[in-house]
């Protein structure tokens, strides 16, 4: 089992930057391919992007590419999302997630977090 916590969250303005995090205790967590998704109010889950365990491969959705950043340290334990020239279409809860695999498909992770809310005002 793994638990992972987001946070990093807030009100931004447009424009805006934001950074969050994704961390887990189990020693494991750097086995596992992370994933980024969101949802907004009334739509459906989004993804976002995603980085492959060691951190060689690295995937974007087509809404943040050039605008946001995935990394991840093994040694902390921790995925990271840096989101710059934030919208207000960005506003939505974001979700971290761990699977075995890098994918665009929320049904190929196993564990999920409990979300992290941002909401960038124009």
């Amino acid at each position: 089992q793994v638990q992972l916590v987001e946070s990093g969250g807030g009100l931004v303005q447009a424009g805006g930057s934001l950074t969050l995090s994704c961390a887990a205790s189990e020693r494991t967590f750097s086995s596992y391919s992370i994933g980024w998704f969101r949802q907004a109010p009334g739509k459906e889950r989004e993804f976002v992007s995603a980085i492959s365990w060691n951190g060689g491969s690295t995937y974007y959705g087509d809404s943040v590419k050039g605008r946001f950043t995935i990394s991840r340290d093994n040694a902390k334990n921790t995925v990271y999302l840096q989101m710059n020239s934030l919208k207000p279409e960005d506003t939505a809860i974001y979700y971290c997630a761990a699977g075995q695999g890098s994918s665009w498909f929320p049904g190929a992770y196993d564990y999920w977090g409990q979300g992290t809310q941002v909401t960038v005002s124009s």
